[in-house]
């Protein structure tokens, strides 16, 4: 964007351009129905309508603009009502008072005076978070919006603009004034920038929901009487911006009225709202964790997730949230935190590259179904508890005239399975288990028995083979591709280096500009020392710097456990390749062969299911909470990923006592030898297929023993 200086007369044409274009616009913000958004004791309510709302969370940023009507899909397609995304402001004013302006700030701009306003802010292409939400809204989807502005989020500097580290009198997150301005600055540009695009729910838009601050209740007792004044100013500045939704405060015990105080973490049935007048809201259902540099990769059973899912709504909760649904990339240099990756994956339903996560999707997505056949009764009754035996409790939600039932049985034993009487019938639960129910009579899901499929994926090179990718665009090569190089020199000092005895705080003295942070100092070393002979030596550095790279003896050495590869795969997303030439840019510390890098594309190899006979029938069978739309039992059911798809092949069908895993199954002592061929008459040639796991469609190899059915097949 040019300066405003010279900028008058292109402007004045751009607005005569875009006359027609604010006609439009004007027309659709005033064709949208404004919702009234409000909350009761027990949910968050509609238009005077309690909702049972199931939540996930993708980060704008984390992902592409060509990305996520794709990402959005998927997750109403996996039963999501709400996207929740925080607000990222270092992104949006990374140079306080310096930045770019967008298209949707110049249409609501009248004059070429308020364009300049604007133009301290950056809502451009991956920032563009009006174009975000607007995409929630087409899929008809709700947004709640965290505003923060702090994010935490394994976010470089908690999503703070490090500008307002330099603040003059400046205290973070506490009774300051000057922290406190910018901060409501800030909140109330996101505000404005929400409102001048119809956004919010009060004027037909898609937010229901917003928050403030986050997380501060877990560290506000550092900040002694201060910390609390500034939590009840964050709270009262917030409602005064008038956004027509309700406000929410996660982690904060005792937010304020009108406030909802909401829980995070990886289970939050026992958590219980600050007043009677709240709903139960889990705002950070933790669907993983994030990947660091030197650890494992963090993995989370979808049971266990479904089984936490459960259990809130059992115990009266109506609004959870996914941390994450798409975890997404911490691309450039937004990663933050001890050691994080740049993968933001986060073992969360959808992977990093946008594909669903089988069956951890998949099972979820059944749950919310299941959930939403227990809506009427939720949000009409209060619930009911009673124990059905050690670890064992039913909730029963039941109107006063008995016309509307649901019930949930819980076994919270993680080790024994137990069998309980409720309403005269017998059940039997899995350890650490929610059986569903409806009606209060039939089981439609058990949390512990997945009824989706598996898939398996592997990364295929470019270019390996005709059929691996439909993108014959992007050339492969890279082994025989022009490589250069350049050092990059170590510890020799420049004539305007900045020169201080001692370790000095990265930020105050990079600005956030730099990784890096040379040290250099001198030695003496003595010639009878032992390392001198070839023995180990050790440079101990007494600061609280977790990583050191020094230079010794001219060689480059790392000397923390951290610094071993973590990651070989970088996500490329197709946007960020242009036509033409492109470059690859990579910084080398250990020393690599370049010529070992090549683009890849990830493919699903097998799609799997086991399915027991014990288990539920399938939940798409259900049409109401009293009515199956087939015959009740379990089936089998295979669906290719990718549209245009078929089952082409079945690499494995057993009948019996199967073992194993996707990709490595085994017949057990009993298995029906007609297995394979009725299954390829269900599936082969089919988009999706769905086989009944029966003895009366296989035969029975082994009377008086459960039968399972396990497949794994190939999609082309």
């Amino acid at each position: 964007m040019a300066a405003a200086a010279t900028a008058a007369a292109p402007l004045l044409r751009l607005r005569l351009r875009l006359l027609p274009v604010l006609v439009v616009v004007s027309l659709l913000v005033g064709a949208s129905r404004a919702a009234n958004v409000t909350y009761d004791h027990r949910a968050v309510v509609i238009d005077g309508v309690r909702r049972v709302l199931v939540s996930g969370s993708i980060h704008y940023p984390r992902s592409t603009p060509d990305m996520w009507p794709g990402l959005i899909q998927k997750s109403k397609d996996g039963g999501l009502d709400v996207i929740e995304t925080y607000v990222f402001w270092d992104i949006h004013e990374p140079v306080r008072g310096q930045a770019r302006t967008t298209l949707s700030q110049l249409l609501l701009s009248t004059t070429a005076r308020s364009v300049v306003l604007h133009l301290i802010y950056d809502f451009e292409g991956r920032k563009d978070l009006v174009r975000f939400v607007k995409a929630v809204a087409d899929a008809g989807l709700y947004v709640h919006l965290r505003i923060g502005p702090y994010v935490c989020a394994e976010w470089n500097y908690g999503g703070f603009p490090v500008w307002l580290h330099f603040v003059p009198g400046i205290k973070f997150r506490t009774d300051n004034e000057a922290f406190k301005a910018e901060m409501q600055r800030f909140t109330e540009k996101v505000v404005d920038t929400m409102k001048g695009a119809g956004l919010y729910a009060s004027q037909g838009g898609p937010i229901i929901l917003s928050q403030i601050e986050n997380e501060y209740g877990n560290i506000d007792s550092a900040y002694g009487a201060a910390g609390k004044a500034y939590m009840r100013w964050a709270a009262g500045m917030a409602v005064s911006l008038d956004t027509g939704v309700p406000w929410v405060m996660c982690q904060q015990s005792d937010a304020p009225d009108p406030l909802i105080n909401t829980c995070n973490g990886f289970y939050c049935d026992q958590f219980t709202p600050n007043s009677k007048s709240k709903p139960k809201m889990w705002t950070e259902n933790w669907s993983g964790w994030f990947l660091s540099f030197g650890g494992a990769v963090p993995y989370r059973p979808a049971e266990d997730l479904a089984f936490a899912v459960a259990r809130f709504y059992q115990r009266g909760g109506t609004f959870q949230n996914y941390y994450m649904y798409h975890g997404g990339t911490n691309f450039g240099r937004s990663t933050g935190g001890p050691f994080i990756a740049t993968s933001y994956d986060y073992d969360a339903p959808i992977d990093e590259y946008g594909m669903v996560r089988q069956p951890k999707w998949g099972h979820l997505r059944d749950v919310h179904k299941a959930i939403k056949l227990c809506e009427p009764a939720l949000i009409a009754a209060e619930p009911s508890y009673s124990s059905l035996g050690q670890n064992t409790e039913a909730t029963v939600y039941q109107t006063a005239d008995n016309s509307i039932c649901a019930a949930f049985l819980a076994n919270v034993d993680a080790q024994s399975d137990k069998t309980v009487k409720f309403n005269g019938n017998t059940y039997k639960l899995p350890a650490w288990s929610v059986s569903i129910l409806p009606d209060c009579k039939n089981v439609v899901l058990n949390t512990a028995q997945i009824n989706s499929q598996v898939t398996t994926s592997e990364m295929r090179s470019l270019g390996s083979s005709a059929q691996d990718t439909d993108d014959s665009s992007i050339t492969p090569e890279l082994a025989t591709a022009g490589w250069s190089y350049a050092i990059e020199p170590v510890g020799i000092t420049k004539e305007n280096a900045l020169t201080k005895p001692g370790l000095m705080e990265q930020i105050n003295t990079t600005a956030d500009a730099s990784d890096f942070l040379w040290y250099s100092t001198s030695i003496v070393v003595k010639g009878d020392e032992p390392y001198l002979n070839g023995s180990q030596s050790n440079l101990l550095v007494n600061s609280l710097g977790h990583v050191l790279q020094e230079v010794l003896r001219a060689v480059l050495a790392a000397r923390s456990s951290h610094c071993r590869h973590q990651l070989h795969l970088y996500h490329v997303p197709r946007s960020f390749l242009q036509p033409g030439s492109n470059d690859l840019v990579l910084f080398e510390q250990f020393g690599g062969d370049p010529s070992m890098i090549s683009f890849t594309t990830r493919q699903t190899s097998s799609i799997c299911a086991h399915v027991s006979e014990m288990h539920p029938a399938q939940i798409d069978s259900w049409i109401s909470p009293q009515q199956t739309s087939q015959t009740p039992g379990p089936a089998l059911r295979l669906e290719c990923p990718r549209e245009g798809q078929v089952i082409s092949n079945i690499k494995f069908a057993s009948f019996g006592t199967p073992s194993g895993t996707c990709g490595n199954y085994n017949h057990g002592e009993c298995s029906s030898s007609q297995a394979l061929a009725v299954v390829q008459e269900a599936c082969v040639g089919m988009t999706n297929c769905s086989v009944p796991v029966s003895s009366n469609n296989f035969g029975d190899p082994c009377s008086g023993v459960t039968k399972s059915l396990v497949v794994e097949a190939a999609c082309s």
